[in-house]
């Protein structure tokens, strides 16, 4: 019951963002000492059912802009199939992601005077550049078993390709495509598909639909921020701390 409740929370918190929460779940199911061969499966299946809540709710707030999503969906989708059949040790990749995700927190929840209000860059015209960074995340993606979204808004808030808000609607887009990438994959590879607990699927549902109408409907953009910087340092936290505790075993065996 105690997870179950955690996993409503982190449902409900990150859905503010756009985002879906599949870091928060394998902080969760690890600690709750969940077989380790099913985590990632059952994180992607949780990120798909809140990433359509969150799409829809910020496509009905009218923040999803196409020519945006469009490149980054086209590159990420295919890399996120090969992450997601690759069964790669990963404390590596997940010790440097972590520590580059608490740097952008630092940047994402920074928002200085008249920041928020400013016009976004038109300088990115071209989607090459978006298409091979939606390879990228998309890869890194289904290797780690979460929708990209963490590794997606500090980017695109860097840029300034869009308001706060957008890059929450595009970042849901992208979780949604790569999550489902990402699980195909892995029931490419010969697995079978997760069993979830229906009481997983309830929590995560409401959790999502109140979190992502509040992002998309009441929240201020610069709450916004603040909420993407503690989701950013939440998922850097978590990435780190697997990260040593897979080097601590690799290093007990050894």
């Amino acid at each position: 019951m105690i997870m179950t409740s955690i996993i409503g929370i982190i449902a409900f918190a990150y859905a503010t963002v756009g985002h879906a929460g599949a870091t928060g779940y394998i902080a969760v199911m690890t600690l709750f000492g969940v077989s380790a061969d099913m985590i990632r499966p059952v994180a992607l299946s949780l990120n798909i059912v809140v990433g359509v809540i969150t799409t829809i709710q910020f496509m009905r707030a009218g923040f999803v802009r196409l020519e945006l999503i469009g490149p980054l969906v086209c590159g990420s989708m295919p890399a996120a199939l090969v992450g997601g059949w690759l069964l790669p040790p990963l404390p590596v990749v997940e010790a440097l992601v972590g520590c580059v995700l608490l740097l952008s927190a630092v940047r994402v929840g920074w928002v200085e005077k008249g920041e928020e209000s400013a016009a976004t860059s038109t300088r990115w015209r071209s989607s090459s550049p978006l298409f091979f960074l939606g390879v990228i995340l998309g890869f890194l993606s289904g290797l780690t078993g979460v929708g990209g979204g963490v590794f997606l808004t500090p980017l695109l808030l860097a840029m300034k390709l869009a308001d706060v808000k957008r890059v929450a609607a595009t970042s849901a887009v992208f979780i949604l495509v790569n999550s489902a990438a990402g699980l195909t994959g892995w029931i490419a590879a010969g697995n079978a598909f997760p069993e979830i607990a229906p009481r997983f699927i309830v929590v995560v549902i409401v959790g999502g639909l109140i979190g992502s109408y509040l992002g998309a409907f009441c929240l201020s953009p610069r709450i916004i921020r603040r909420c993407m910087a503690a989701i950013l340092v939440l998922a850097g936290v978590k990435l780190l701390m697997h990260a040593t505790l897979s080097f601590g075993l690799v290093f007990e065996f050894a």
